[in-house]
């Protein structure tokens, strides 16, 4: 056998030690880059793997008078949301939806059979009354979760209706102060997080994670509840009396300009709006239906001569011969 030079046998356990050492320190340095650089991104994307979220809506702020009177406010009213791989018995949860739901059966049976994480059941899910949210709260079924949820509701009913406008099923803003102030009364969504196996069922042994909603901004207004009152009364008999086409009706601050009431015939009730018809709530007559002030400015130019002394009312004639 032919034997092997001492210098050569530490050559090549020089060579092994070296490759060895650069191997670990690829590995090394990997491990660092894991860890340090890219593990913040790599821990987001598994917890956005393994967790799911039901949404919680934020309260929208309120619209007040000038007085702090409430002109438009929020009652509660969850919607259901469904995690399918979590249900056991998913003909006896969609018998129970449909029952409570006033919704098809079939239609209940393919939202909890969906293959998705979860499935919020639209529109019969949406905005539950008391009686549904009992309901639902007593079956207690697994799988089927109440998310915090509200409706608009405004306690003066079609007083302002013009005015305040209305929101939609999601709580937007559609029309008057609730759309052009829906950037700061919708507030932002909050969330449950919770962590799910491969097959989507609830890792009991994680604690859920609650990101509290930001509630939106109150919005006081100039508007006086006391003359609106008073302006809806005065129009209501008007019309009663006289049967308009139409009639409109605005108090003004004449020292600030501020509107303190606004109202206008036909009206409609802000929560029922898809009951009346289009023409009656796209416009505010008030404001839509504008016209120069003709001979009702008279007034501010004799005002203004008088002020400024350009004419004497009592020595003064002037004879205009048409």
């Amino acid at each position: 056998m032919k034997r092997v030079s001492t210098v050569t046998v530490r050559k090549r356990i020089v060579t092994v030690f070296l490759f060895g050492l650069l191997l670990f320190m690829i590995i090394d340095f990997r491990l660092g880059y894991v860890q340090f650089i890219i593990g913040d991104k790599l821990m987001d994307k598994a917890n956005e793997s393994w967790s799911r979220d039901i949404v919680f809506e934020a309260d929208r702020g309120k619209i007040l008078d000038s007085n702090g009177d409430i002109l438009a406010e929020n009652v509660s009213a969850p919607s259901i949301t469904v995690v399918p791989r979590q249900i056991q018995n998913p003909q006896k949860v969609a018998e129970n939806l449909a029952n409570i739901l006033d919704m098809p059966e079939k239609k209940a049976y393919e939202y909890v059979t969906k293959n998705e994480s979860s499935v919020n059941i639209h529109p019969e899910g949406r905005k539950l009354s008391e009686k549904q949210e009992k309901a639902v709260r007593t079956l207690n079924m697994d799988g089927v979760y109440l998310a915090k949820d509200s409706k608009r509701h405004y306690p003066y009913g079609d007083y302002l209706s013009h005015v305040l406008g209305f929101t939609g099923i999601d709580n937007q803003g559609l029309m008057g102060l609730e759309l052009y102030y829906d950037d700061k009364l919708k507030g932002e969504k909050g969330s449950l997080s919770y962590y799910s196996d491969a097959k989507g069922k609830k890792l009991e042994s994680i604690a859920d994670i609650y990101n509290a909603p930001k509630d939106g901004l109150d919005l006081k207004t100039t508007i006086n509840s006391k003359v609106q009152t008073i302006m809806e009364r005065e129009l209501d008999l008007a019309v009663a009396k006289y049967n308009p086409d139409g009639a409109s009706a605005i108090a003004v601050n004449p020292k600030t300009g501020g509107v303190l009431g606004m109202t206008t015939r036909p009206n409609f009730n802000p929560e029922n709006y898809q009951d009346v018809d289009s023409s009656i709530f796209d416009r505010n007559l008030p404001i839509w239906s504008t016209y120069e002030p003709g001979s009702t400015f008279k007034i501010i130019t004799l005002a203004s001569a008088l002020e400024e002394e350009t004419v004497d009312l009592e020595e003064d004639e002037f004879d205009d011969d048409g």
